[in-house]
């Protein structure tokens, strides 16, 4: 379980991995040097066919969480990834083998493949339209909308709150 939490918590890395900083668009993984830490620090070799793989995954889970394209598209991702059995004390496990330049980015569709199944609906963009993560709700009710309370929840609320005073200040009086 224990691995699923960490395959869940890179893969939310990798989706949010393209923020909104002062009103742009940031691509966190689209410098070699800087996205190289990052593939290491997740297992991977920290290789420029690594990387692309990786930010063509992180691309196409974006657009099939938000919506845009069906999970189909994740297909071609997973070409030429074989499965073999390895047999333990618990049972038997099927571990892929991908290609090595392929590794992360397939353990990034698998992560979201286990997250669809354990954790239907939960996986989610951010509720504010100006932001560009992703949150996965992990709370019992299921009701999470922000990637943040601190960063978006508090503003939306915020800006909520104002518009909801601005329109009763407007109101004529009886």
């Amino acid at each position: 379980m224990e691995s699923a939490r960490v395959d869940q918590d890179a893969l939310l890395e990798l989706l949010n991995s393209t923020p909104v900083v002062d009103g742009d668009v940031e691509d966190l993984l689209a410098d070699p040097e800087a996205a190289r830490p990052w593939q290491r620090a997740h297992g991977g070799s920290g290789t420029a066919a690594e990387r692309r793989h990786l930010v063509e995954a992180r691309d196409l889970l974006q657009q099939v969480v938000r919506g845009d394209l069906p999970a189909t598209a994740l297909a071609p991702l997973l070409e030429a990834v074989t499965s073999h059995p390895h047999v333990g004390p618990d049972g038997v496990t099927w571990e892929p083998k991908p290609p090595a330049d392929r590794r992360l980015a397939v353990e990034a569709v698998l992560a979201w493949g286990a997250i669809q199944e354990s954790l239907p609906g939960r996986l989610r963009p951010c509720a504010n339209e100006e932001c560009r993560r992703f949150l996965l709700d992990r709370s019992k009710t299921n009701k999470g909308r922000w990637c943040s309370m601190a960063l978006c929840g508090n503003r939306m609320k915020a800006r909520r709150h104002y518009q909801r005073t601005r329109e009763a200040a407007a109101r004529p009086s009886d």
